[in-house]
């Protein structure tokens, strides 16, 4: 029995997973040029599922957010090197949302969310929360993943980028996302995820339940279509 389920409505969703890079021609080639992998990664998602909502609230998370970039930082200061005060600027966990606001000219609500392996887990949990103080306008939740640098050591982490995007709230959704959390002790199925980006992925591709097994509780998808 989950301690904690919630269900929400989903419009629409959108993942990108490859090895290159996200061109996000929606943004000015200024813009463009200054933004990492992982920020084009979550860039390109959101415009793919926002669409033409406006003003939309946004629920950003990644569980390293722009590692990558920082390190290089760290690598410039420990080299003596000047820091470039843009690289600076857009290392924060939130550069991504005030991109996307500034882009959009959307001064709605941004979030953004870092919670280890349970980041997107949590990232679910925070944009409910949000949708339900207002269920009248819609909220962008965007998950982008890059794998942490070697130079970190052994990470358990998820081996692929990707970005994924969902538009929670509508007056004809698709479908339900069901999020349930139990406490250690619940029973793990066989054919539980690694990750959470895995299985809720698996939920929303195939429609079916997935779930993942973290350090502090099993968590549970599962996807039901809106009744015709």
């Amino acid at each position: 029995m989950a301690d904690l389920h919630w269900t929400m409505p989903i419009a629409r969703w959108t993942s990108i997973s490859t090895a290159g890079v996200p061109g996000v021609e929606a943004l000015d080639p200024m813009v463009r040029r200054r933004l990492s992998r992982l920020s084009r990664l979550a860039l390109q998602a959101a415009y793919d599922c926002a669409g033409a909502e406006h003003p939309l609230r946004m629920v950003f998370a990644s569980r390293h957010g722009e590692l990558t970039r920082t390190t290089g930082i760290l690598a410039d200061i420990g080299a003596a090197e000047p820091v470039s005060p843009t690289a600076f600027s857009l290392s924060v966990l939130n550069a991504v949302t005030g991109i996307f606001g500034i882009a959009r000219r959307d001064r709605s609500a941004a979030t953004a969310v870092a919670a280890g392996h349970e980041t997107l887990g949590y990232a679910l949990l925070e944009a409910f929360s949000q949708y339900e103080t207002s269920p009248a306008s819609p909220v962008l939740l965007v998950y982008a993943h890059e794998p942490a640098d070697p130079v970190y050591g052994a990470v358990d982490d998820d081996p692929e980028s990707v970005g994924l995007a969902m538009l929670i709230g509508a007056d004809e959704p698709a479908g339900y996302l069901t999020c349930e959390i139990a406490a250690h002790g619940a029973q793990e199925p066989d054919e539980a995820a690694g990750t959470h980006c895995t299985a809720v992925l698996r939920c929303l591709s195939a429609r079916t339940t997935a779930s993942c097994r973290s350090q502090q509780a099993m968590w549970r998808w599962s996807w039901h279509d809106r009744a015709a």
